[in-house]
């Protein structure tokens, strides 16, 4: 079997890895497994091993893990492998807070400049957002998700504080997803971001304010079965 091209596990969340970026989808692919629970917190696992489920050679994964390394969500161990990171609450909680007092004012600065166009684009990307929440499809739901908050925060044309915001998000999206899924919750949650739109679409700065504060602390207190207020 050549390195570009192979067949997952059966009835496996690892996906087959065709030509392409092969760094990217492996990464890709890493990450669904981290969301569906095949690949668990706090157990080592080494990028040959990987390879051989994903039907690739080492370094693609190699390489797609050391990507994951830097954004915290795994840990490298010299000559052993790669150990994916184990969320604590503390460690929910800290990243819940930084995302506050980025996303909270951030987020009312945008709906004080954003075009109805980026409106419009926001909007097509949060129906993919729901309809990926009600099919249960969490890996479009993880890249819709990423590409309608990644493309607010840039608005403001910050490079720095949109790769900061958007690392913080991936971190926590990979916590908790499977459970929402199966409880209906994200659903609903999905559907905030349509009242986020609207709330900007109206240059509503306090609404946008206020959705976008009980949006962030909603989702943390969805992770562990609790509404937050």
């Amino acid at each position: 079997m050549s390195p570009e091209a192979g067949v997952g596990a059966e009835g496996s969340h690892i996906v087959a890895i065709s030509a392409g970026s092969l760094r990217d989808q492996v990464r890709r692919s890493l990450e669904a497994a981290m969301v569906a629970g095949e690949l668990r917190p706090g157990e080592l696992y080494s990028a040959p091993a990987l390879g051989e489920r994903f039907g690739v050679s080492a370094t693609p994964v190699r390489e797609a893990m050391l990507d994951l390394a830097k954004d915290g969500f795994v840990s490298a161990e010299r000559n052993r492998g790669f150990r994916v990171v184990e969320m604590s609450d503390v460690d929910l909680d800290e990243i819940c807070q930084i995302r506050l007092l980025l996303e909270v004012p951030t987020t009312v600065q945008v709906a004080k400049i954003i075009g109805p166009d980026v409106l419009d684009r926001l909007s097509e990307i949060a129906d993919e957002i729901v309809a990926a929440a009600a099919q249960g499809d969490l890996i479009d739901y993880l890249d819709s998700d990423r590409r309608y908050h990644v493309l607010l925060i840039s608005q403001l044309g910050n490079d720095r504080l949109t790769a900061l915001v958007d690392r913080m998000r991936r971190q926590t999206r990979l916590f908790g997803l499977v459970a929402l899924a199966e409880s209906g919750a994200l659903v609903s949650s999905a559907q905030e971001h349509h009242e986020l739109i609207e709330a900007m679409r109206a240059r509503d700065t306090a609404a946008t304010k206020t959705l976008i504060n009980s949006h962030i602390k909603h989702i943390r207190g969805l992770w562990v079965g609790r509404e937050e207020k």
